[in-house]
């Protein structure tokens, strides 16, 4: 029996006032699993004032009491760790080991949420004789979050718990391809004891984050998705003086250099681009070899198409839907006709219902290739052979994007004069998948189209978003008697000017 899901609003949940609903598909059988509402501005002023309504009493709760019932969540969320990955296989596509990780991810996020006590409690110190500066951090008010489908659990919790335990109420935009997941957690947050009203979601497409974006009680908003909708979502907030970070799309490039450990790397470069089947922001996309290396291409060629379909441990998954599957399939042709080498062809594994297409190694002739340059987000690899280092650094430099970069070796010397001139955020060193972990905060360059916006989305950088800054600076007079007065040589403060001109 589908799932219908609707907005959860003051920990009810609310049918949207439009009455319409969209199918949730699985995708790996085309089955519709469930219905998301397709909400309107009306819908996100409702969830919008049931979050303002909350703010005074949840902000007013002290951070240590907030990150309790967080910690609450937190348990609740690995209780119930196996029903929230089967919903991840299910709208998703993900093997069962990967939703597992999604779940584990996004967990441990919630768990440097509930660490938050020990780490904002501000600084004192005093600056001159008399004088004391103090800063603290206060909530921003109704803040919101727009995630996309690649990521079911993790991408919700990489803001909603910083934020919540910050003081701030929160209303989150799911994907509408992947709603049933958080439509589970929202239950748990209700169980975990957060007030009515402080974690809120809307569900729809395009007007309800229109309406989030342009809603004057949302302080600031967080989008996670493709690059064109996150310099369109940055650029309404920006005109609007709204703070906002939006993470955009990628092109990851591996560099691997002739001393590298070869089966270790095949490994890793195989997961990195195959796995979760190619749909994520820190996969592998280009693989540029310093020279020919055949025993690790050979052994990479091996261990990809050894890759079954399937949602088992080790087995890899469809795409979301028809249109990226379409989207993969034409950046493939595109290279063919374009004289590059199909070495895996995932073709294949087309079935009459579902998205499937399997990992696909492509060895290309010419750097600006289509696939060796746009964001395809499947699970297609393109291989160039470089001339030189400078070669494979320009390559990589040259794309607009900036989100990762790795290389393998075994050298450490090669290895810093790579990291040092990679142009993107997140580096990696025998590692395909160089995703932070907390407390380090996650997030691509500025200046490309990985990020726009302001500062990263996770760790302290999150701390900071959900947060304004409060400086006091206090000065206190001394009232002493004459019998107390003593001359102690005090130094002037000729930086001071409370109270002098």
């Amino acid at each position: 029996m589908p799932t219908t899901v609707d907005n959860y609003i003051g920990a009810k949940f609310v049918a949207p006032s439009t009455g319409n609903y969209l199918n949730v598909e699985n995708p790996a059988n085309g089955e519709v699993v469930g219905t998301v509402g397709l909400s309107s501005a009306k819908d996100v002023d409702t969830a919008v004032a049931a979050a303002d309504a909350a703010f005074s009493s949840w902000s007013k709760m002290t951070i240590k009491a907030r990150a309790a019932i967080m910690m609450n969540f937190h348990s609740l969320i690995e209780k119930n760790a196996d029903e929230l990955a089967d919903l991840i296989v299910m709208e998703n596509g993900k093997n069962k080991t990967e939703a597992l990780a999604d779940v584990a991810k996004g967990n441990e996020t919630v768990e440097y949420a509930c660490s938050l006590p020990q780490l904002a409690q501000g600084d004192s110190l005093k600056v001159s004789g008399a004088v004391t500066c103090v800063d603290r951090r206060d909530p921003l008010g109704v803040v919101a979050s727009i995630v996309p489908f690649n990521f079911p659990l993790m991408v919700p919790m990489w803001t909603v718990p910083i934020a919540l335990v910050m003081g701030n109420t929160v209303v989150l935009k799911p994907s509408e391809k992947v709603p049933l997941t958080m439509h589970r957690v929202a239950t748990l947050f209700e169980e975990a004891g957060f007030p009515p009203g402080v974690f809120n979601m809307v569900q729809g497409t395009r007007e309800a984050v229109e309406a989030i974006i342009d809603h004057p009680t949302v302080k600031a908003v967080t989008f996670v998705g493709s690059s064109p909708v996150a310099k369109i979502v940055s650029n309404r907030c920006r005109n609007l003086d709204k703070r906002c970070t939006a993470l955009g799309g990628a092109k990851n490039h591996l560099v691997a250099l002739p001393d590298c450990e070869v089966e270790g790397a095949a490994s890793d470069i195989c997961v990195s681009f195959a796995g979760c089947g190619g749909q994520r922001c820190m996969a592998a996309s280009v693989l540029i070899l310093d020279g020919e290396q055949d025993g690790l291409l050979n052994s990479l060629i091996e261990k990809a198409s050894k890759v079954e379909p399937g949602s088992k441990p080790g087995q890899m998954g469809p795409v979301i839907d028809s249109a990226s599957y379409q989207k993969v399939i034409s950046y493939i042709e595109a290279a063919e006709k374009n004289g590059a080498k199909i070495l895996l062809d995932g073709r294949g594994w087309k079935k009459d219902e579902g998205n499937w297409i399997g990992p696909t190694i492509i060895l290309h002739k010419s750097p600006k290739d289509k696939t060796m340059t746009d964001e395809v987000f499947g699970p297609v690899l393109s291989i160039y052979v470089a001339s030189s280092w400078e070669e494979a650094i320009e390559i990589e430099n040259a794309n607009p994007f900036g989100n990762a970069a790795s290389v393998y070796t075994t050298n450490g010397g090669n290895a810093e004069w790579f990291t040092s001139r990679f142009r993107a955020a997140m580096l990696g060193i025998n590692i395909g998948i160089p995703v932070p972990r907390e407390p380090f905060s996650f997030g691509g360059l500025y200046g490309t189209k990985s990020k726009y916006g302001d500062l990263d989305i996770t760790g302290d950088a999150a701390m900071e978003f959900f947060s304004n800054r409060i400086k006091i600076t206090s000065k206190w007079p001394v009232q002493r008697t004459a019998a107390s007065k003593r001359s102690h040589g005090e130094m002037k403060d000729a930086a001071n000017f409370a109270g002098q001109m």
